[in-house]
């Protein structure tokens, strides 16, 4: 990965979560829930387009959630 893709793959995980944390201060959630929901968008963040076409094995799970 370069430096720029490192880069915008940072920017897209700092938007991801202001984006999510803003959004739970709009529904009323208490400070600790909305960073609990920022967390949770930067674990949601779609992978995809930072990854290069076929470098993910079938046992990879692109959307970072326990295969547990």
């Amino acid at each position: 990965m370069t430096r720029n893709e490192a880069e915008t793959l940072r920017q897209a995980c700092l938007d991801a979560a202001l984006n999510a944390y803003e959004e739970g201060g709009l529904l009323g959630l208490c400070q600790q829930g909305r960073f609990e929901l920022a967390m949770e968008a930067i674990g949601r963040l779609d992978l995809a387009p930072f990854v290069e076409p076929g470098s993910i094995s079938p046992g990879d799970n692109p959307q970072g959630e326990s295969s547990l």
